[in-house]
């Protein structure tokens, strides 16, 4: 493979698609009920680089695609837990939308295992996403409890 310098616009668009992908994964999971081995599979041969108009975006980055939904997997418990002590009182996570479900989760396993990133970096990317599929009180909301629960994952944090 060619090691050209790859435009930073071109390495965010990719990443962008990887995060839409991934939560279109999770949610897929949820519905489904299919494993995350398969989901990937048939992203991987399928569905990367298609947004939620099934238009095709640019390319996406299948590494971090994988990684987002590894870490879910991986990190499931701890995710909820934290999601969960960022709701009201009483709520549960299925309350949530199943949407809104994929974009904290996938954005809190980058909290997790992407501690090179910034939180800034990572709440934009969700909080944007969220902007994609709903109206601004719920795309708030994702921003509210996304920011707490990526302080609170990284506060015992070394990074």
């Amino acid at each position: 493979m060619s090691q050209q310098k790859i435009p930073f616009e071109v390495i965010r668009a990719r990443r962008a698609g990887a995060r839409l992908a991934a939560v279109q994964a999770l949610y897929e999971m949820e519905q489904t009920e299919k494993s995350a081995k398969a989901t990937i599979r048939a992203f991987m041969e399928d569905r990367l680089g298609i947004g939620p108009d099934e238009q095709p975006v640019e390319e996406a980055d299948p590494d971090l695609f994988k990684a987002i939904l590894n870490a879910v997997i991986e990190h499931q418990a701890a995710i909820d837990t934290a999601i969960l002590a960022r709701l009201a009182d009483g709520w549960k996570l299925t309350r949530l939308d199943a949407t809104t479900r994929a974009i904290l989760r996938a954005g809190a396993a980058e909290f997790i295992a992407h501690q090179e990133l910034s939180n800034a970096v990572i709440l934009d990317e969700y909080v944007s996403l969220a902007y994609d599929f709903f109206d601004e009180t719920e795309a708030k909301f994702v921003n509210a409890v996304l920011q707490n629960v990526g302080n609170d994952l990284r506060a015992g944090s070394t990074a």
